[in-house]
């Protein structure tokens, strides 16, 4: 079996810029692309010729008023939709159509907006469910925890733990997911998709329900993840000022259409960007 990465630790000095990112980011080459991609139900269409893409190690967002199709598009490159035209590639393999397994062994995880824990399971438990697909051995030896089985399972427990230190979770990693604060609950459906080592990592409104504070502080995980562990990442977000702050590129929905596409400058001065949240008479 090949070793297991252990997770650094996030380093709360390193330097960044006055946008929060850090200045010594390296934005590589296209990861992801969407290629045309329209999702249509019944005589409903919830996305219209979408195409855009996503750079290795860039935090990409995308934003819309309610409606807009945003979860739709995650749900069209995580595999839970097959969009009825267009194609998504990544790293150089095109596919029209994958299931969500598929998406998953080929590296991109997803939280959703609607968390989906287990709430009787501890927060270790929690976690751990993201490693099932790097597990080996098969049921009877995980459940007899004998010989490989009960050594394969100590080292994707400590990977575990490094994952709960690096999320300050530290105090609660026996507590039931169900008794924590909401805000806390959102770093551990963080951390079941950290526990699966995407190279792309889908966010589902991550800042959903939150205070300013947990805000702050989840703004903070995912520049760290992004920076510590060189996680590309996808997000949508309602909250603007979240979103202009940690986003190197923005791709706008409306209705079902890209309506911008840029820097997060370029997107907070787009007229039609500035119609679809403000109203004409802005």
């Amino acid at each position: 079996m090949s070793e297991i990465a252990t997770p650094m630790r996030a380093d709360d000095t390193h330097q960044q810029s006055a946008s929060g990112q850090n200045s010594q980011r390296n934005i590589g080459g296209v990861i992801l692309q969407v290629q045309n991609i329209s999702l249509r139900f019944g005589g409903v269409n919830a996305l219209t010729d979408i195409s855009f893409d996503v750079r290795e190690h860039e935090i990409r967002a995308i934003i819309g008023p309610n409606g807009a199709g945003k979860s739709s598009m995650l749900n069209c490159i995580n595999g839970v939709y097959t969009p009825t035209e267009g194609s998504i590639t990544f790293r150089g393999q095109t596919f029209s159509h994958m299931n969500s397994r598929q998406v998953a062994e080929m590296g991109v995880a997803r939280t959703f907006q609607n968390l989906a824990l287990f709430k009787g399971m501890s927060v270790l438990d929690n976690i751990m469910t993201g490693r099932n697909l790097k597990i080996k051995s098969n049921l009877f030896l995980q459940a007899l925890r004998w010989g490989p089985a009960e050594r394969e399972e100590i080292r994707h427990r400590e990977f575990v733990e490094h994952i709960i230190d690096f999320l300050e979770i530290q105090a609660h990693r026996k507590t039931p997911v169900g008794q924590l604060p909401y805000g806390l609950q959102k770093r551990v459906d963080l951390g079941r998709a950290l526990a699966m080592e995407p190279q792309v990592l889908l966010l589902d409104e991550p800042m959903a329900g939150m205070n300013v504070e947990e805000k702050q502080d989840m703004s903070r995980f995912i520049i760290d993840v992004n920076d510590e562990f060189g996680t590309t990442i996808v997000l949508i977000e309602h909250d603007m000022s979240v979103v202009m702050d940690i986003s190197d590129r923005v791709v706008v929905l409306d209705y079902g259409k890209k309506i911008g596409d840029g820097t997060p400058d370029a997107v907070r001065a787009n007229p039609d960007v500035i119609r679809a949240y403000l109203g004409a008479g802005h």
